[in-house]
Parts: C-alpha cells; sequence; structure tokens
C-alpha cells in the first residue's frame, strides 16, 4: 500500500496501528525519516536494519570523528563554535579556507566556504540562534580536493561497495549538485582501493545493516572521510543503473536477516561509463545567481550512459536540456585563483577549432600562454561588452568562475544572461574540461542507442 501523509512521528505511528507491520525500514527516504528513528523505536516501533544507536552515532560528529581516529582513518581538522571569539580560536588553530555550516540542517543549507577571518566574523554575526544548542560546525576545507563517494550494503558483519563514484566538480559543491562518474576517471587504484577499504571497515565498526553512503576527499594524495550517512542516498539508483544490480532489493534482504556470504556479492567489472548530472531550476528564477557551492540548488538528476566518458558527459548535458555546441565561440571569464587551471580547458577548445573571447585580465593570461583569443569588454568598462556579446548570439558556450564570495554582481549578471539568452554556462574548470572531452567524443561519430540491457550484459 501506499500512504501519502507527511513523514512526522504522529503520521508514522497511525499507519503502524492501523498496519501492525513486523517493523519498520527506515533507510530508504532520506534524511527525514533518520530524524524520527528514536522517537518511533521509544513508542514501541520495531526499527528494521541500522539501529537508532547507529543512526545518532554516524550523525554525532565528535563520537564519529572518535571512531574514525581508533580505527586510524583521517579526517579534515574541525570544531565547533557557539561564539565569535570561539570561531576565531578554531580558526586559528586549524587554518583557512573553512567550511562553515550551522549544525543539523538539511541539503547543505547555511553552508558556506570562508577565506579569512573577516568572512568568518561576517558569518557569525548573521548566524541565526547561534548558542551552545545550536552551534555552528567549523571544517579544514580541502581547497581543491577530488571529491568521491561510495554507497554499500552492510550486514553488521561485512560490506559490499559496488562501485566509487568520482565528482567531477572539485571540493566544495554539495554532492546532489556536482556531476559524478562510474567508474573514476582521475583517481589513482590505490586511491579506490583506499575507499573500498575504509567503506567496509566504516560500516562494520558502525554496525550498519542495510545502506550506507560514505563521502569522501582526496587532498594531497590522501584520502579523508568527510561524513557518513547510515542510509540509501540520491546516487543509489544511478549505482543500480550504471552497475546492473538492484540496491534497494539487495539492502531489503539484508535488513530482513540475508548475509553478504550468502547473497553472493562481488564488484561487477563494466566496460561503459555511467555519467549523473544535476538538474538546476535557474531558468524559472531569473532573479536567482546560478552558480553552485556548498548549498544544495539542484531539483533533479539525469544518467548518461557510454563506452566513452566524454559521449556519456555529452548525453547527460544533453539530458539536462543543456546542448553543448559542436563548433563556435566560447567565452571565458574566470577569477583570479582558477586562471591556472583554466589553461587546459582553453587549450583543448582551441584544440577543437573553437574561437576563444576573454575579458581583459584572463586574455592577458591566455597570450601570456600562448593561447590565442579575441579580447571583450568587462561590464562597465564599454560597450559592446560580454553581455551584449551573449545577447547577440556571438557567444556559444560561457565558461565563468565566480570571485570572491558567490561572485560578484558583475559575474552574477554575466550568469543571468546566459540563461536568458539560452546560452549554456560552466561555473568550474573542471567541468569546462569535461565538457571539451564530452563536444570532441560527440564529434568523432554520430550517436548509437543501446538499451540498458546492452551495456549489462556486457558486465562481468
Amino acid at each position: 500500500k501506499l500512504y501519502f501523509e507527511p513523514l512526522t512521528v504522529e503520521d508514522v505511528l497511525s499507519i503502524y496501528e492501523k498496519e501492525r507491520p513486523e517493523g519498520v525500514i527506515v533507510q530508504f527516504g532520506g534524511q527525514t525519516p533518520l530524524n524520527i528513528a528514536r522517537e518511533l523505536a521509544e513508542a514501541g516501533v520495531r526499527i528494521l536494519g541500522t539501529t537508532p544507536d547507529t543512526i545518532d552515532l554516524a550523525e554525532d560528529r565528535d563520537r564519529f570523528r572518535k571512531i574514525m581516529q581508533n580505527l586510524g582513518i583521517p579526517m579534515p581538522e574541525s570544531g565547533m563554535a557557539s561564539s565569535c571569539v570561539e570561531a576565531l580560536a578554531i580558526a586559528g588553530r586549524i587554518g583557512y579556507p573553512l567550511m562553515v555550516r550551522p549544525s543539523y540542517v538539511l541539503g547543505g543549507r547555511g553552508m558556506e566556504v570562508v577565506h579569512d577571518a573577516a568572512m568568518l566574523e561576517r558569518y557569525v554575526n548573521a548566524a541565526v540562534e547561534l548558542s551552545p544548542e545550536r552551534p555552528i560546525l567549523i571544517d579544514k576545507f580541502l581547497d581543491n580536493a577530488i571529491e568521491a563517494e561510495a554507497d554499500a550494503i552492510a550486514d553488521g558483519r561485512d560490506a559490499f561497495v559496488p562501485a566509487v563514484m568520482e565528482h567531477i566538480e572539485l571540493a566544495g559543491i554539495h554532492s546532489g549538485d556536482s556531476a559524478c562518474v562510474i567508474p573514476p576517471i582521475s583517481l589513482a587504484p590505490k586511491h579506490i582501493d583506499t575507499i573500498r577499504e575504509y567503506t567496509r571497515r566504516i560500516a562494520t565498526e558502525l554496525g550498519v545493516v542495510g545502506l550506507m553512503n560514505m563521502q569522501y576527499a582526496i587532498f594531497e594524495n590522501t584520502v579523508y572521510v568527510l561524513e557518513a550517512n547510515p542510509r540509501a542516498s540520491r546516487t543509489v539508483p544511478v549505482v543500480s543503473k550504471v552497475c546492473g544490480l538492484s540496491m534497494a532489493r539487495l539492502a531489503t534482504q539484508v535488513i530482513l536477516g540475508g548475509s553478504i556470504a550468502d547473497l553472493g556479492l562481488k564488484a561487477p567489472r563494466i566496460t561503459h561509463f555511467g555519467v549523473k548530472e544535476s538538474v538546476f531550476p535557474f531558468n524559472m528564477f531569473p532573479e536567482v545567481d546560478p552558480v553552485l557551492g556548498p548549498e544544495m540548488r539542484s531539483t533533479g538528476e539525469v544518467l548518461g550512459l557510454s563506452y566513452s566518458f566524454g559521449r556519456a558527459y555529452f548525453k547527460a548535458q544533453e539530458a539536462t536540456q543543456t546542448l553543448l555546441p559542436l563548433e563556435g565561440t566560447v567565452l571565458f571569464t574566470i577569477a583570479d585563483r582558477d586562471k591556472t587551471a583554466a589553461i587546459e580547458p582553453a587549450r583543448r577548445f582551441r584544440e577543437l577549432g573553437f574561437r576563444i573571447m576573454a575579458t581583459e585580465g584572463t586574455h592577458t593570461f591566455f597570450q601570456e600562454k600562448g593561447i590565442d583569443a579575441v579580447p571583450v569588454s568587462k561590464l562597465g568598462v564599454g560597450r559592446p561588452n560580454l553581455v551584449d556579446a551573449i545577447k547577440s548570439g556571438q557567444i556559444h558556450l560561457l565558461v565563468n568562475t565566480p570571485s570572491g564570495r558567490k561572485g560578484s554582481a558583475d559575474s552574477s549578471d554575466i550568469r543571468r544572461a546566459a540563461i536568458k539568452h539560452k546560452v549554456p554556462y560552466i561555473t568550474t574548470t573542471a567541468a569546462a574540461i569535461a565538457a571539451a572531452k564530452g563536444i570532441a567524443a560527440r564529434r568523432e561519430s554520430d550517436p548509437k542507442v543501446r538499451s540498458l540491457q546492452q551495456y549489462h550484459a556486457d558486465i562481468r
């Protein structure tokens, strides 16, 4: 039966009284069921799978950190502050940049990357209800780290990790907003093995029964654990489709008493690539700056499958209705801190025959690096400027990385102009490289349609 009721303790209990089930599985509905699991258990509901104690343990950052220390698994340095003085003291100990957020929020709400003391003070002063009961969480931000994640099915004694996913955008973009690829395209095999090993050890140590999602960052050749979610994550359907197995069904069998050994699970060897891309509603909200960050903005997801990463990425963009151009002009307007990282995508687009247009600072930098580009005026410097170029249809792709806190007003106007005039835009250099690879792969030959079953037939 399907009930359309709010996920509150009262509604769930009334259904429980009516149906009298053997128990309740709380790990398939995101974060909300986990938040009420303890109250349900106290009301006499039998929670199947991972216990409320384990759920609380994964949520309690101090307890979780102590377990990671005992296991010898690295985590970024962190602290909790309930005043401005405490926050500045923690920042002094950890060092900038920092990732700050209110405790107990969903979807990365209120999360921000802070680069100096002035930004931290501004964030703390703006924080609502800052108190010992509602502190802010402060983590060392691993700048330019590669993020990865793994979903696992665990039976309390062992865990099965079907795939490791690599995020295309670097650390600092919410995992729900970043594009992901299975199997990873740039992770060293030793890091993939480490992620699998850490995931198994953590699931076993916590006593997870059912599904678990782990978030990692690879920084300076070290794998760091960011967080553990003892539940199904939004990537479970993606992993299931790419790897040809039903994770929800397998997890349910384990929750009902099965074991990993009984199910005979082993990691699939896949010869294709699956790229998950997020869908954003920015065209519906013309006043919102369409820049990505730690706060989740996406409202849906798509999946592109192919036997090459580039083609899978191109398909995923097509499915989000962001059709990458096969020729034309790419406009680069890049923040100072991203200029070096912009060299590779600019060179790739030049090699593909695209015309490169760039604002003054970016243009000068490209010229120094031997990349041929056409200069264009910034906003307020003269006409025609780069927004005029977007409006007049001269630009076919925009690569714009925001500078400073959530990007300057100019940067925001450029992105909004791109949305208004239906010009595909990219806000990270990593995604620009992926786009160039996608365009190159698509230009090689026309796409072919393959069924999901054809991809699954090749899995060993």
